[in-house]
């Protein structure tokens, strides 16, 4: 049937419901340990390049921008990002954990759309 994609925060609880729980942030979150953060995989492949980020940080309003540069990133991995998607496929619930503040509109939502529209999913299903 697929697997459904979430996005969350990793300063929220973590939650059963939340399935296999993959960092998608290229630094270790602030403030919050590897216990209390429940994370099954840092997936560091899957992350904005330190260039990226870096420029992002200097241009916070060119989020188009943004998210065109960092698929082009992802397209430059995608080996990496299928094998991993490959080895989560028996997962039914995979939660991309972050400290982003805006969920709807920084890498994470551009990763979830990005394997969304490759991966058979809930929500390419709908």
């Amino acid at each position: 049937m697929g697997i459904t994609i979430r996005v969350k925060r990793i300063y929220d609880d973590a939650s059963r419901s939340d399935g296999f729980r993959i960092l998608v942030d290229r630094l270790w979150p602030r403030g919050v340990s590897k216990e209390a953060a429940r994370i099954d995989l840092w997936a560091k492949s899957w992350c904005p390049s330190h260039d990226l980020r870096k420029w992002f940080h200097q241009n916070p309003s060119q989020e188009d921008e943004l998210a065109e540069r960092y698929r082009a990133e992802l397209l430059e991995n995608i080996d990496e990002v299928q094998s991993l998607m490959e080895s989560l496929k028996d997962q039914e619930v995979l939660t991309l954990v972050t400290s982003t503040k805006d969920l709807e509109k920084r890498h994470t939502a551009v990763l979830k759309r990005f394997l969304v529209t490759r991966w058979p999913t809930r929500e390419s299903m709908d």
